[in-house]
């Protein structure tokens, strides 16, 4: 057996391996790798079947509020910024004494404060972006696993973990029901703003505490079984640690200039059975309500791209389809365009950046809505798992749908798109039915179980 994938994958050099039986199997290997404490720092990414395991630090790039530092063969150097976060990484990216890289990392939902004039809300020294040029990149895909460049002894560690990776423990549900934070109170005073012509939509979220540690190899593990993501992650990257399932783009740019965002807005639950699941997508393309909500984001994104593309490139590939998405289905579309001589691939990410369907339109008065009606800061959520080359491409996969963890415990969050027919307890419902598709798949940190981890990854 084999990977289901959409097209062949490349050929590729390096130390192969039996290809894994399906896309579970691919992710229990990545966790091995993760958990066996082998490698501190990791991004693990998934994209059209094919994952990547990136390890190791070779060079490290880390953005806050005010600076940027560069960090290679142990020598630092730190520049201001101001402005535009995204040409203070390009500016990075480009100063790195490396002729051939690809980066990994993560951009928080704060990265795009300055851009929008709202910085007050972010304190200077607030990490919001840390990127990685990895010692290793290891690939599972159809073709089996390959461990490119790796030193010998480290491949030969990466196939035994591979060889060994056993199944994750059992999960142990998340209860996301209640409401201690007055989410239904937020919603119904954004709908208040909304009628008095403050904004037309805006995305808010909760949060929702995890009591006890969690085990983010195994849960993301478990997880990738039981969901349909667009993209997946797994990382370990400076103080954040996370495990998700992304329903969408951001923004995707080819080296080639074509630049794509992917809007999903509108949603059913699924998982109640065949009948009510085929009521649900037919639901879905008939609510006024979501479909407004749906064709209004669509237009923004429209607008965000052709501001970086162009003249005349800028199109709806694919129009409010219905995408499943693990727990829940969404209205979906497609955008497209050309990138302009004088726009990049990070000046197509600070345009697009927060998503429009993870912030709101008009997106800097729904961003203001966001900091002044939400109770704490987002960090990771809404923010971005980052890749990107030398060669000029770049993929920010939206962070939903995911856990996350710092040394101070484990969360989750969710949201959803408060418009004007919006009501609290419709909107309180929709957060849980997209923290279904995470909630059941915690599993509960063993720590016999990281120490036997650790044990073979030093043999």
């Amino acid at each position: 057996m084999s990977l289901t994938v959409d097209s062949p994958s490349p050929a590729r050099s390096g130390n192969h391996h039996r290809a894994p039986g399906d896309a579970a199997e691919a992710a229990r290997i990545c966790a091995a790798w993760a958990r066996s404490g082998g490698f501190d720092e990791y991004v693990v990414y998934e994209r059209d079947h094919r994952w990547v395991f990136a390890a190791g630090v070779r060079a490290r790039i880390v953005l806050t509020a005010s600076a940027v530092t560069v960090t290679h063969d142990d020598v630092s150097v730190t520049t201001p910024w101001h402005t535009d976060p995204s040409a203070a990484l390009a500016a990075a990216l480009a100063s790195l004494e490396i002729p051939d890289w690809r980066v990994y990392g993560w951009v928080v939902f704060d990265y795009s404060a300055a851009h929008h004039d709202l910085q007050r809300h972010v304190p200077d020294d607030a990490v919001l972006a840390q990127l990685i040029v990895p010692e290793v990149e290891a690939h599972v895909d159809a073709a089996g696993i390959d461990t490119g460049d790796a030193d010998p002894a480290v491949a030969s560690l990466l196939r035994e973990l591979a060889a060994s990776a056993a199944a994750p423990g059992p999960a142990t549900p998340v209860a996301v029901d209640s409401d201690p934070d007055g989410y239904r109170g937020r919603v119904g005073a954004a709908v208040a703003e909304i009628g008095a012509g403050r904004y037309d939509k805006v995305i808010l979220s909760r949060r929702v505490d995890i009591p006890f540690a969690v085990d983010l190899p195994a849960t993301y593990a478990r997880g990738r079984a039981g969901n349909t993501p667009a993209r997946s992650f797994l990382l370990s990257l400076g103080s954040l640690a996370a495990a998700g399932f992304s329903p969408e783009l951001v923004v995707a740019a080819d080296s080639d200039g074509t630049v794509v965002t992917e809007p999903l807005a509108g949603t059913r639950a699924l998982g109640r059975s065949g009948d009510l699941d085929e009521s649900a997508r037919a639901e879905l393309l008939r609510d006024a309500k979501e479909i407004s909500e749906h064709a209004i984001s669509v237009r923004a994104c429209v607008d965000e791209i052709a501001s970086v593309a162009l003249p005349g490139t800028t199109v709806v590939s694919e129009f409010m389809a219905v995408r499943e998405r693990g727990s829940v289905a969404h209205l979906a579309s497609t955008v497209r365009g050309e990138l302009a001589p004088d726009a990049d691939a990070w000046r197509a990410l600070a345009v697009l950046f927060p998503s429009i369907t993870a912030s709101g339109i008009p997106k800097a008065r729904a961003l203001d809505a966001i900091y002044r009606l939400e109770p704490d800061t987002r960090g990771l959520y809404s923010g971005a798992v980052l890749t990107a080359s030398s060669a000029g491409d770049l993929e920010a996969t939206l962070a939903l749908r995911t856990v996350f963890a710092t040394d101070d415990g484990a969360w989750l969050r969710a949201g959803a798109g408060i418009v004007a027919q919006s009501t609290p307890e419709r909107e309180f419902e929709e957060t849980c039915e997209k923290l279904a598709s995470v909630a059941p798949f915690v599993v509960r940190r063993d720590r016999s179980a990281d120490q036997r981890c650790q044990r073979l990854s030093q043999q």
